[in-house]
């Protein structure tokens, strides 16, 4: 059976617990043994079958005891309050792993990690975000606050720029590098820092994986 066609373009802000750069974008070991991130994500064209998609905010907590790819993670998927059943039932399908080729997105990767998948909210998310400026914010009242702004240089105090390339990634093929932070509220998923890794990127991903320009 044919897989339902689905585009999502738009803004996306990722901060986990490890230090600049995150080791596991090299397929290295997380800095603190763990992994912890939060994301965010703005639709701003996009589409699931006929459904579309556009300017629809999403946001995940997750966590994993481990290295990612050992497993037993858990995610809290967070779904604007504004969008209908059928964008949350879509948005929900493609996070999920749904409807894409096998390994070729982090939402497909990622799926096979968790050992729990919490049930989804649908709250607003507010989010504001300019990925050339490495900065940006997003908020979940009562659950979740998050970020990222520029590292700077502690010598002279101006702004680095840094990005990471993945010519064959799975989420994305360039990303800017960032300083991120998280603070989980009433939430089941605890995340804390500040000062950590962060990246953010232009979102153009299909059911076969980031559409490389």
């Amino acid at each position: 059976m044919a897989m339902i066609d689905w585009r999502l373009q738009g803004q996306v802000l990722s901060t986990c617990n490890c230090a600049s750069g995150c080791p596991c974008q090299f397929m290295s070991l997380p800095t603190e043994g763990h992994c912890r991130a939060a994301v965010a994500t703005r639709i701003t064209h996009g589409h699931f079958g006929s459904t579309s998609l556009d300017d629809i905010c999403f946001a995940g907590l997750f966590a994993w005891p481990g290295p990612i790819h050992e497993g037993g993670g858990e995610v809290l998927a967070v779904i604007d309050e504004k969008a209908t059943a059928d964008q949350r039932h879509a948005i929900l399908t493609i996070l999920s792993g749904g409807e894409t080729d096998p390994g070729a997105t982090i939402f497909n990767v990622f799926s096979a990690t968790f050992a729990r998948m919490h049930e989804p909210l649908f709250r607003p998310v507010s989010f504001t975000v300019d990925v050339d400026r490495r900065e940006g914010a997003f908020t979940v009242p009562g659950l979740i606050e998050g970020g990222a702004q520029p590292i700077m240089n502690p010598i002279t105090g101006q702004e680095v720029r840094a990005r990471i390339a993945l010519p064959d990634g799975f989420e994305f093929v360039e990303a800017e590098v960032a300083h991120g932070r998280a603070h989980s509220l009433d939430s089941p998923i605890e995340l804390r820092w500040s000062g950590r890794h962060a990246h953010l990127y232009d979102l153009d991903m299909t059911g076969h994986g980031p559409v490389r320009h």
